[in-house]
């Protein structure tokens, strides 16, 4: 396997603050690396050093090879899908027109663009004679949520990024999205980096795991190694999957 994604000792600070510091791990072709942590832990940071949204103050980042910094940045973004807890459709567009920009701005012919928009929705589950139409705000959010992923697989990207993506739905919409996102996985081999402080859903969806705690590495495992992982900051993340609510 070859690695698409590499963190060369990647630091980032703000002022005096270290939001990541030192970061060295590689995400090889058609895997799932879950960067798992709490809140400030610097996995978002990391993530959005991937698309050049964030550059580091110190290493690199490498996409397919080539540090960031030399790809040109329009480019770079529009060869990594993007889907984000807030989605991001744009409200004025139809689901098509939000599906079909980024293969618009590549100057994809229009039957092109519509093969590929209707063949992506019903890959997510909609049905594009019920769903291309309609605009974003005459949609659930677990169907703007499927529209997003699908905008985000329409150019054919070689990296997807997932920052909390299901965290706005509720627990039954979030478990069949998650359930979508490993058949899709399954049927299109992409490599993925996906962003989550839920240790379910890590374990779920993850082929290997990465912990970060204060922006440092604190493991990198396989779910079944994780979860026999004998950290402090694994631990307490282990810890949440016995959680039971005491019935009075």
């Amino acid at each position: 396997m070859s690695a698409i994604v590499e963190f060369r000792a990647t630091s980032y600070r703000i002022g005096a603050r270290d939001i990541l510091k030192s970061l060295t791990l590689s995400v090889e072709a058609g895997e799932t690396l879950v960067l798992l942590g709490r809140s400030g832990s610097g996995k978002t940071t990391a993530l959005k050093m991937v698309n050049g949204l964030l550059f580091p103050s110190a290493g690199e980042v490498l996409v397919d090879g080539a540090p960031t910094t030399a790809w040109e940045p329009v480019r770079l973004k529009r060869r990594i899908g993007y889907v984000i807890q807030e989605i991001g459709l744009f409200p004025h567009y139809t689901v098509a027109e939000n599906v079909g920009l980024v293969p618009r701005l590549e100057n994809w012919d229009a039957p092109r663009i519509r093969g590929r928009v209707d063949a992506l929705l019903r890959q997510v589950g909609l049905d594009p004679k019920q769903f291309a139409a309609r605009y974003p705000a005459q949609l659930s959010g677990g169907q703007r949520q499927r529209v997003g992923v699908a905008r985000a697989l329409a150019a054919d990207p070689s990296v997807l990024l997932f920052d909390e993506p299901f965290g706005a739905v509720d627990p039954v919409t979030r478990l069949d999205l998650q359930k979508q996102f490993l058949a899709l996985r399954r049927d299109l081999g992409k490599t993925a980096i996906f962003v989550t402080h839920d240790v379910r859903e890590a374990l779920m969806l993850a082929t290997r795991i990465a912990l970060l705690c204060d922006g440092a590495l604190e493991l990198l495992a396989t779910p079944r190694q994780f979860l026999d992982a004998m950290g402090h900051e694994a631990q307490a993340f282990l810890a949440c999957l016995d959680w039971r609510v005491d019935q009075q």
